[in-house]
């Protein structure tokens, strides 16, 4: 249990020091912290529903995501200390900027390098988004593929209705209200209609 605990800690730890960009930043990170350990049984499939759950609750999404997995895997005491993992190296590293190296920020070869390291931000979200996507579309269409190649396409009615309905409700109130509907508001229907349409 402790070696669990002290394990979880420092995958996450290496999640909060390594990642630039914010929690997006974060999370091609953690999808490979989380295949790389089999034993923890969370799968790339089963790690997009907790990213939907991590966004779904108010806080960032790495330090949600990390508390769900420390949770899952090692109870409320795993969710506690994969959440101090991923927060320590921020905490730590703000101290010190605070402290020691006030005009850290505003020297010009620190810009230059935080500079260089925002395209490769942008590479790495935007690689994640289109994988969500995609892990999206394949059940939509139950897309089955063989040797690289896709075998099937069939509408699953479901997702699509789902994907139907919540489309019109963000967009069609924003049309006939003239603003966009409240962000809680948002993420309460869509639950309700998840239950009602998949079931608990």
């Amino acid at each position: 249990m402790i070696v669990n605990l002290l394990l979880l800690y420092w995958e996450f730890f290496k999640v909060g020091l390594f990642t630039f960009g914010g929690g997006y930043g974060s999370l091609r990170l953690i999808e490979e912290v989380l295949l790389a350990h089999e034993e923890w049984g969370i799968s790339s499939d089963m790690f997009s529903y907790i990213l939907g759950v991590a966004e779904s609750t108010p806080g960032p999404v790495m330090v949600n995501t990390a508390t769900y997995v420390g949770t899952t895997c090692a109870g409320p005491i795993g969710g506690f200390v994969a959440t101090l993992g991923a927060i320590t190296p921020s905490f730590v590293i703000i101290l010190l900027i605070a402290k020691c190296l006030k005009g850290f920020l505003e020297r010009k070869d620190t810009r230059a390098a935080l500079d260089a390291v925002k395209p490769c931000i942008v590479g790495i979200i935007l690689a994640m988004g289109i994988k969500f996507i995609l892990l999206g579309l394949i059940p939509a269409f139950n897309t089955v593929f063989v040797d690289g190649f896709t075998k099937t396409l069939i509408p699953e009615w479901k997702t699509v209705l789902m994907f139907a309905l919540v489309f019109l409700m963000r967009f069609g109130w924003k049309k006939w209200k003239k603003k966009a509907i409240s962000p809680i508001l948002s993420i309460g229907v869509s639950a309700v209609l998840g239950i009602v349409i998949f079931g608990v």
